[in-house]
This record gives structure tokens, sequence and C-alpha cells, in this order.
């Protein structure tokens, strides 16, 4: 797997990207992009082996930073609205290389925001062929108030209130830290390795406004309106991206739709304990969907009103 090092700019910012592809790539390449889940950072070696199952399958992968993250630029603040720009922009981008297949992209996200922004890119682009989105958020709203007793909610709501009025008066707000005092780390999270490459990189300082972006964050209504394929890869009693979400998004797509529960394991364990058995699916799923075509033949089981099947000619 050869890995290089990529620029593009999204409105105006710099773009940091890795470009993985086989070393001996038969072109045009289909291929995959991939935004950080939260708070994540394209470098990090939990994506290193999913990346090498897609190339090794014949896929190019481009895993990029967000604006304000690891090496791009932009204001070091955290932002779903522009994360969702930085990944059009990415696909855009992918349109420009040689030896890309334009009409064969598709895009994967892990971790909570990961999953939820993989399946608003494919709600937003028509150009993402399918979506593999693995514990994922639905519910920016919900996923906040379940970290918190219903007082500390209370209080959390409470001060949101108080800095929208600073701000308004002022121009500026709080500053915090995101996974402190927008998330709330269960104690898995306190203690896991599985990201300990990159957490001492992640921003430590931003808006307390991006908490407003995050209550405002609804893949779920994308899921709603979605026809792209979408594989939705959840873990059964989830303390960190509730279960529900999950599959909720999967119940509410529109197209051809996978669940796949993993289970007697909790959320970071799982990426160690089943990626054995979760890559295959992953790969697979990509392999049936993003094709480049000039025919699409759709076919969906009337009484039960789900779509079941595309199969692509030509």
């Amino acid at each position: 797997m050869q890995t290089t090092p990529v620029e593009f700019f999204s409105e105006g910012e710099r773009i940091s990207a890795l470009w993985r592809a086989p070393d001996d790539a038969a072109e045009p390449l289909r291929t995959i992009v991939q935004g950080p889940g939260w708070l994540g950072l394209k470098d990090a070696g939990l994506y290193v082996r999913y990346h090498e199952a897609l190339v090794e399958a014949g896929f190019g992968v481009l895993v990029i930073d967000y604006r304000g993250f690891g090496d791009s630029g932009g204001a070091r603040e955290l932002s779903p609205r522009r994360q969702l720009e930085d990944l059009v922009n990415a696909v855009t981008y992918l349109t420009t290389r040689e030896g890309v297949d334009a009409d064969a992209i598709g895009v994967f996200g892990t971790g909570g925001t990961g999953g939820g922004n993989a399946i608003l890119l494919a709600d937003a682009d028509p150009r993402v062929r399918a979506a593999v989105s693995q514990v994922p958020v639905s519910d920016g709203t919900d996923w906040l108030h379940r970290m918190r007793s219903e007082s500390d909610w209370l209080a959390f709501l409470g001060e949101l209130e108080a800095d929208r009025r600073v701000r308004v008066l002022t121009g500026e707000g709080r500053r915090v830290h995101p996974r402190e005092e927008i998330m709330v780390p269960t104690a898995e999270r306190r203690t896991t390795k599985v990201k300990a490459d990159v957490d001492d990189r992640i921003p430590t300082d931003v808006s307390l406004a991006a908490a407003d972006e995050i209550l405002a964050y609804r893949p779920i209504d994308a899921a709603r309106r979605l026809q792209t394929p979408l594989l939705v890869i959840g873990v059964e009693g989830d303390a960190t991206t509730p279960t529900d979400h999950a599959t909720a998004l999967y119940e509410a797509a529109r197209g051809p739709r996978r669940l796949v529960m993993q289970r007697h394991t909790t959320h970071y364990a799982a990426y160690d304990q089943y990626w054995e058995t979760v890559t295959p699916l992953i790969v697979d799923w990509f392999d049936r969907y993003v094709r480049g075509t000039n025919v699409a033949v759709t076919s969906s089981d009337v009484t039960g009103g789900e779509v079941f099947d595309i199969m692509e000619v030509g």
C-alpha cells in the first residue's frame, strides 16, 4: 500500500490528507473518502487496517484532517457544518485526480460524528455511490443529553444560553475542552488506548458555540431521505454512541441497507475484537455498490417497501 500526503482547499482553507492506493494500481481506481470520527485525525493507527483491506481489494482511500484539526489550516474549532463542507470538497478533489473513477466514490465514517458525517455526505452529494457508517451518532441533542444526568443536562443548557448572550454582547464566548465539557467521556474512554497515538494532538480549546452545532446535528433526518446504499455497524449496549442511534439510521434509510450489530463487547473494544469479522463486510459492501456504471437496475420488494438490490451494468 502506498501512502502519499496530499493537499487541497476547502472554502479557501488548506486541507491536509493522506492518499492510499495499491502499489500496482489498475486505473481508474474506485475510491473511498473518510473524515475522521469525533476529534479524530487522518493518521490515526486505528484506521490503517481498514484502509489496508480496502486497498488490497483494489480501492484507493482518501482520509482527511478537517479544517482546524491536525495538519489542516483554519481556526482550531469544532464544526460539523464545516466538516461536511470539507467532505464534499474532498469528493470534488477526487474527481480532479488522474487515475480515479469519478463515477465510483464511496464514503466510510467511524466513531460518533464520523459515522454520522458519512450519512450526511451520502445525502448531500449524489456523487457518493455507497456509505458505511460505524458506531454513529444520529441525533446530537439526544447524544449530549444521554451523557448527563437530568440535573447536569439542565445546567448545561443554562450554560449554553448564558454563553449565547455573552457572544451577542461581546462577540466572544467561553473556550472549553471538547472532550470534557461538550462530550462527557465514559469510563472506558478514559482508559482506552485505541486512539492514544493521536489523543495528544486534538484541539483542546474550542468555542462553546460548537455545542450548538452538535445540538443541531441530525444525520437521522438525512437517513430518512437516503436512497444511497447504507451499511450501519453498531455495538449492542453501547455507552458511547447509543445502540438505538445505529438502529434508527438503519431503519430510516430508504435505499439498500444492512445492519451489523456487534455483541458481547463495548464501543472501543469492538474495534479490536471484531475487526477481522467486520472489515470484510465493509469491503464487500463497497465492492458491491461502488462501481462506475452506465446502466443501473434497481429491484425492490414492493409489498414490504424495502429496496433490497441494485444491479449495475456496463
